[in-house]
C-alpha cells in the first residue's frame, strides 16, 4: 500500500490595507493578553466577530435582539503574522470574498495601530438563517445590495 502525502500549503503573506473595503477600530483590553505578554490567539476571533457584526448593525442588516433572520458562523480561520498587544488599537479591515444564496464569506484583516500589513487575517463564513428554526434562508435583495458594497 502506498501512502500519498500532500505537499504543504504555502504560508500566506500578510495583506495590506488596500485589500479591504471598510475598517473598524477596536481597542485591546487587559483581559485579552495572556501569560506570554501578547493578545491571545482566541481573541482574534472575537475581533473578527465584533468587526463583522458591527458592520451589519451599522448598515442596517442586523438588529441583534430583534431581527427575524440572523447570521451564524459556520466556518472560520486565521493566519497569524505578528503580535497584537495591550494597550493598542487594532484596526479590523473587512471585505467580502463571496456572497451565496444564504451565505457570506468575509475576509478580515487585523492591523496593529497604524501598521500597513496585517498582524493576522482570516475568513469568517456566515449563513443567513431564520432566528427561530435556525435553518438557512435566502439573503434578501436589500441586504444583498448592502453586502455587495464590501465586494471588490
Amino acid at each position: 500500500m502506498t501512502s500519498t502525502v500532500s505537499p504543504p500549503t504555502p504560508r500566506p503573506a500578510p495583506l495590506t490595507r488596500e485589500d479591504f473595503k471598510d475598517f473598524l477600530t477596536i481597542s485591546t483590553r487587559w483581559m485579552d493578553v495572556d501569560i506570554y505578554g501578547h493578545v491571545n490567539n482566541v481573541q482574534y476571533f472575537s475581533y473578527f466577530d465584533t468587526a463583522v457584526n458591527s458592520w451589519y448593525v451599522k448598515h442596517g442588516i442586523l438588529e441583534p435582539a430583534n431581527s427575524p433572520q440572523i447570521f451564524l458562523v459556520v466556518e472560520s480561520g486565521c493566519n497569524y503574522f505578528s503580535e497584537l498587544n495591550f494597550p493598542d488599537d487594532v484596526t479590523a479591515g473587512l471585505t467580502i470574498a463571496k456572497i451565496g444564496s444564504s451565505s457570506v464569506v468575509f475576509q478580515i484583516g487585523l492591523f496593529s495601530g497604524g501598521a500597513s500589513e496585517t498582524a493576522a487575517h482570516g475568513r469568517f463564513v456566515h449563513v443567513h438563517v431564520d432566528r427561530t428554526s435556525r435553518r438557512p434562508v435566502p439573503i434578501q435583495e436589500r441586504k444583498r445590495a448592502v453586502l455587495n458594497r464590501l465586494m471588490f
